[in-house]
């Protein structure tokens, strides 16, 4: 007989998946031909399937952030809009785009728009509206200012938000790998560089020149208003990631460790895990995402692998 996937889910993730458990709940769900023993072998083989998918996600993410990271400060260093901004408005819109500067924005567009897709195929989790958001918001964004000719002050943006995210997707390999202290100090590393950019630098650095310095130099337009309001809408996401990185944050202190997150990589929730005994009140806790039933931006799942 097949066997039911909210079932298969639990036992697998469970970090007790033990041949009475196995049994038990072969029992429960009437499955005649069940042999624990091939089965624990069949959970161990999904267990190392969903470690190797995860970091090897990760590994490609982390390699891809860290390259474009790179790019963009070795590009943006050449350019004299890095150290004054109102370089970013002289002579607009009538300012060329060179060809560092048009791949930089075509790569960073195709890769936006590869996360938006991969939601679909991803699992999905609670966070799925608001990612989704952020990937529209980000899409529109980029196109918009290449379009309007804001090229300049979009690679700005652009390098300040891929600031921390390879320092995110390192953390997330620690996390699988198991590596606890090596997860602690990155989520550390993460969240300073996070908060710092985007809380700090962005709002001072670049809405201050898109919000006052433009309209001192170029004046009143009407794509002004667009581009603004879109940055706006982007710093509103920052404060809501902010407050989740804020929140695990305490929640280290508290238990001494990263112990979980608020975003979780998969569906079923640790809390449900630990909190409830086996074979109790199986369904709810493998069918709901429960509280870190989310995607996304922070650190995925807790660094001690109770996802």
């Amino acid at each position: 007989p097949s066997f039911p996937i909210h079932v298969h889910k639990y036992m697998c993730s469970a970090s007790n998946c033990s041949a009475s458990l196995i049994l038990g709940l072969g029992e429960r769900i009437n499955l005649i031909y069940f042999h624990p023993p091939v089965f624990q072998i069949y959970c161990e083989i999904y267990k190392l399937n969903v470690f190797t998918f995860f970091l090897t996600s990760y590994r490609w993410r982390f390699s891809f952030y860290l390259y474009v990271f790179t790019y963009g400060v070795r590009f943006l260093k050449k350019t004299p809009w890095l150290w004054n901004t109102k370089h970013c408005w002289y002579n607009y819109p009538y300012q060329p785009l060179t060809t560092d500067l048009y791949y930089y924005y075509i790569v960073e567009l195709s890769f936006y728009w590869s996360l938006m897709f991969s939601q679909f195929t991803d699992i999905k989790r609670k966070d799925f509206g608001i990612m989704f958001l952020h990937h529209i918001v980000s899409i529109f964004l980029i196109t918009f200012s290449y379009v309007n000719n804001m090229a300049r002050v979009g690679t700005l943006v652009l390098c300040l938000h891929d600031s921390a995210d390879a320092l995110l997707e390192a953390a997330k390999m620690a996390n699988y790998a198991k590596f606890q202290k090596m997860c602690d100090l990155l989520f550390v590393m993460f969240a300073m560089v996070f908060i710092i950019t985007r809380l700090g630098i962005f709002p001072i650095w670049v809405l201050n020149t898109t919000l006052f310095e433009s309209w001192e130099i170029v004046g009143p337009y009407p794509s002004w208003w667009v581009f603004n309001l879109l940055l706006l809408l982007i710093q509103g996401l920052n404060c809501f990631w902010s407050y989740l990185i804020v929140k695990i944050a305490c929640k280290a202190v508290s238990k001494g460790k990263v112990s979980k997150d608020d975003r979780s990589d998969i569906e079923s929730s640790s809390d449900e895990e630990d909190s409830e005994p086996p074979g109790k009140n199986l369904h709810s806790a493998t069918t709901t995402n429960g509280t870190s039933g989310t995607n996304g931006y922070l650190l995925t799942g807790p660094c001690s692998m109770d996802d």
